[in-house]
């Protein structure tokens, strides 16, 4: 029984697993409960986020990953081996190659930190991409042509912003502002307005189904239901997606800043290949209703959404892996 080469998008919310033949086979939070005195591990992924909010005293919920880096090596590692284990990649003598996307601009100690993480859960071999570039080639974009192409990542934890041409990055930004920070402007918007403290999973309730980024893009309410701080008591109230737009606006601003500040040290000729093409839009954060709106606006070129915009790192990962003995050559070289 041989290994299979994999590609994993080690993401801040969710981890996405690519057998090459095979396609996506897992795609879970990436979220670890474990016990706080003896760290020993309950739960990984699906079941571990539906405990997040909810645990006693003895047991924590931990991300393991902030901001699209490592945050706890242990926890991380525990949880790919759980992954790794989970979808029988392994082989009777030999162990999988794999490729992993990390953000744009990290530093090499946190490249070090994934790729030893990845080894120590299984990997024979493991090669890093760029999270912006794999996601376009996910995405369906020719990258390796001599043209420019224009791609906004939006996470969990970072937001690529990338300008490609014949096959790698020409110039980039990486943010830590992203699908997370979503869920933590609504936290603080409802705790200033109506004095209600409300969870994550709320949040990210809101935010899927009424939130909008773009100026009167949506009308639509909710009913949540949080813990009011001045009696303490449990309390139900009803948002609009009006208010959840004007809570979002200073960290909407920030990717605006961040694809603005792409734009303009993007070569011309390039430029100009960015208004033929646009730009493509792609990762969970992505999926918020108005942000290709208020981005085409902001930006003055046409913005597209990617198809299945959260699976494009993963798809990206699985083209590459078709190639990985190139990819290998380019690494070592």
């Amino acid at each position: 029984m041989f290994s299979r080469d994999i590609g994993i998008d080690l993401g801040t919310a969710n981890v996405l697993i690519h057998i090459k033949g095979k396609g996506i086979v897992l795609n879970e939070p990436a979220v670890v409960a474990q016990e706080k005195h003896t760290g020993k591990v309950l739960e990984v992924g699906e079941a571990a986020y539906r405990m997040v909010g909810r645990t006693p005293g003895n047991i924590e919920v931990i991300r393991p990953l902030k901001d699209g880096v490592i945050a706890d090596f242990d926890v991380t590692e525990a949880m790919l081996t759980h992954f790794i284990n989970k979808i029988k990649v392994k082989g009777f003598l030999s162990k999988p190659r794999m490729l992993i996307c990390c953000p744009a601009n990290i530093t090499k100690v946190e490249q070090k930190a994934i790729k030893e993480a990845a080894e120590k859960s299984g990997g024979r071999k493991v090669y890093l991409e760029e999270e912006p570039k794999v996601a376009a080639i996910g995405a369906g974009m020719d990258i390796f042509q001599p043209s420019g192409n224009m791609v906004i990542d939006v996470g969990g934890g970072t937001t690529d912003v990338a300008v490609l041409s014949m096959g790698d990055i020409v110039t980039a930004e990486s943010i830590k502002m992203a699908g997370d920070k979503f869920d933590i402007a609504i936290q603080n918007y409802i705790k200033s307005k109506y004095k209600l403290l409300i969870g994550e999973r709320t949040s990210e309730e809101i935010k899927i189904n009424i939130a909008t980024v773009f100026p009167k893009g949506r009308n639509e309410e909710i009913d949540i239901r949080g813990r009011d701080m001045v009696n303490g008591l449990p309390r139900t109230i009803t948002v609009y997606s009006e208010e959840i737009e004007e809570a979002l606006r200073e960290p909407i601003s920030l990717i605006t800043q961040a694809a603005k500040y792409v734009l303009e040290h993007t070569p011309p000729e390039l430029s100009a290949d960015i208004i033929d093409r646009g730009v493509i839009l792609t990762g969970g954060g992505a999926m918020i209703h108005g942000l290709d709106q208020l981005l085409a606006e902001e930006l003055m070129v046409p913005v597209f959404l990617a198809e299945e915009p959260m699976n494009c790192v993963a798809k990206g990962t699985g083209i590459l892996l078709e190639n990985i003995d190139k990819v290998a050559r380019r690494k070592i070289q």
